[in-house]
């Protein structure tokens, strides 16, 4: 079986290029260079001559709050582009698995969002990504959607690393509190797709939309100090909750990301990870490095 990973760069991306795979399996990987999704026409002549069986797609625009003044840039990569691979996965008669987010969501549910509940972003990023859903759906049937939270790793941008530098640099860390998640390291998300994946090529599972994060949802404000106390700083900076509304944003973010993922586990065996264990591994990651 020859599989094919679109993105290079990306934190989910560079954690699929880290994986052993079974001896049978031929792993393809393209970046930008190869694979431009910012010129959604010239997708299929990247991927037509691998003639995969299986695409993952790990490549998106995830620069939320700079999509809000990007909305033609992010619209091409997260919404025209899955939707092209999506036409050309059907004729060649290829599988894709893609990565979607939280934000499709508006955060009003009091409860943990399941996979048939009603989509509403709040913001250009949750727009593009619910697009991207919508055109992988309308043109092929062999998909398996994931939908993720707050994606974190030893590199790449993300809220660790950004803790990271400014616990290091300031006295006082002011951090939002009233916005509901789980943090999920892009290492489990990896290994996740690998194992839709291989249990897809095998007659395992189902085709369709799944959720998958980590388990224990906390704030923002609780998984920076879990960050602040793991990483032992000489001279800790203080920890203050804010509000949302104390700390604006150009894209506005959903209140409850929570996502329920019972249906993941019931069809491929795959039980959500401890967010707490991944950032003991990440932060002993970026101590190394």
């Amino acid at each position: 079986m020859r599989v094919l990973i679109l993105g290079k760069s990306g934190q989910v991306s560079r954690e699929l290029a880290r994986l052993s795979w079974p001896g049978q399996i031929d792993v393809f990987q393209l970046g930008r260079d190869a694979c431009d999704f910012s010129s959604p026409s010239t997708i299929a002549s990247a991927i037509e001559p691998i003639a995969p069986d299986f695409v993952i797609n790990a490549a998106a625009y995830t620069a939320v709050d700079r999509a809000e003044s990007e909305p033609g840039l992010a619209m091409a990569i997260n919404g025209d582009a899955p939707t092209e691979i999506a036409r050309i996965c059907e004729r060649i008669g290829a599988a894709l698995a893609h990565i979607s987010t939280d934000y499709v969501f508006d955060g009003r549910k009091a409860g943990a969002y399941v996979e048939d509940d009603p989509v509403c972003p709040l913001s250009v990023y949750g727009r593009t990504k619910e697009a991207g859903e919508g055109g992988i759906r309308s043109n092929m049937a062999r998909y398996v959607i994931v939908r993720t939270s707050w994606v974190f790793a030893g590199h790449g941008a993300n809220f660790v690393k950004t803790m990271l530098r400014l616990g290091a640099e300031r006295p006082e860390l002011r951090v939002v509190a009233d916005q509901h998640g789980a943090p999920t390291s892009a290492r489990d998300i990896a290994q996740t797709l690998q194992k839709m994946v291989l249990a897809r090529a095998d007659g395992r599972g189902a085709w369709g939309t799944f959720h998958f994060t980590s388990r224990e949802p906390t704030t923002w404000y609780g998984f920076a100090k879990a960050i602040n106390e793991g990483v032992g700083f000489a001279s800790p900076p203080k920890m203050t909750p804010i509000t949302t509304a104390e700390y604006p944003t150009p894209a506005a973010r959903p209140a409850n990301s929570v996502l329920d993922c019972s249906r993941i586990q019931q069809e491929f065996g795959i039980f959500q990870p401890s967010w707490r264990d991944a950032l003991s591994n990440v932060l002993a990651e970026v101590k190394m490095g």
